[in-house]
């Protein structure tokens, strides 16, 4: 990425990198680090995707805080949740056009990786963990406030608790929460394909008995798959 298109995005994400490899990690995907492993200092984002995973949740759970005062720990949790996932992130990449930025390698390249939805939430993610160590806990609320929320849909509603449809891992671990006091435990069984194609398998557990099993694309869709076919047994039996 030349310094012309940083500076595009910096634009878009309202931010100026002082470190500028910081941005470039952050957009770079294991598929292309793998492919191009012989050049020098290049590093996918996964260590900042795991970062940023958990700056974003801090951020939106501190304006979570301030817009609904009258929620309970419970319903922010359930609203959190519903707004840090990979489709709601994915939502934020495309209006951001973080799909032209990432680095990717010509596997992916070729198999669409710029749409899809687990590459660009997770590219999301990272640049948030890239732009809370080059810039500071003040500078991640800075642009989660102009560029992000202003693009979830829950800040512009009242009452978005009872508007919202929740995912189906949240609805599980409610479900069980409320019957049993337990909660859902999700198993990673096994990988399949090469690191630009994966294809990811996960178990769904509860006092380690298997409910459901499910694959997708990436972890997280994997285990949305298999806590909807858990939920929906689950509840389909309990009715009879």
């Amino acid at each position: 990425m030349s310094v012309r298109e940083n500076h595009k995005l910096e634009l878009l994400l309202g931010y100026k990198f002082k470190n500028e490899d910081m941005l470039m990690d952050a957009l770079t995907h294991r598929s292309f680090a793998y492919e191009n492993s012989d050049l020098p200092n290049v590093e996918d984002n996964e260590r900042l995707e795991f970062l940023g995973d958990a700056v974003i949740g801090l951020a939106i759970s501190h304006f979570l805080w301030f817009k609904f005062p009258h929620y309970t720990e419970g319903e922010l949790s359930r609203l959190r949740s519903a707004l840090v996932n990979e489709k709601e992130l994915a939502r934020v990449a495309e209006r951001w056009n973080l799909g032209e930025f990432i680095r990717l390698g010509k596997g992916e390249e070729q198999t669409g990786g710029r749409k899809k939805s687990s590459i660009l939430a997770g590219a999301v993610e990272a640049v948030i963990g890239a732009i809370y160590l080059d810039g500071g806990w003040q500078a991640v609320l800075d642009v989660v406030e102009k560029q992000i929320i202003p693009l979830l849909p829950a800040f512009s509603l009242d009452d978005p608790i009872r508007e919202i449809k929740w995912d189906y891992k949240t609805k599980l671990q409610e479900w069980m929460q409320a019957q049993f006091k337990k909660t859902p435990v999700y198993r990673l069984d096994r990988e399949e394909g090469p690191d630009h194609d994966k294809v990811f398998y996960v178990s769904v557990l509860l006092d380690n008995e298997v409910l459901a099993r499910g694959r997708g694309r990436s972890k997280k869709e994997a285990q949305q798959n298999a806590a909807q076919v858990a939920y929906v047994k689950l509840t389909e039996k309990k009715t009879r």
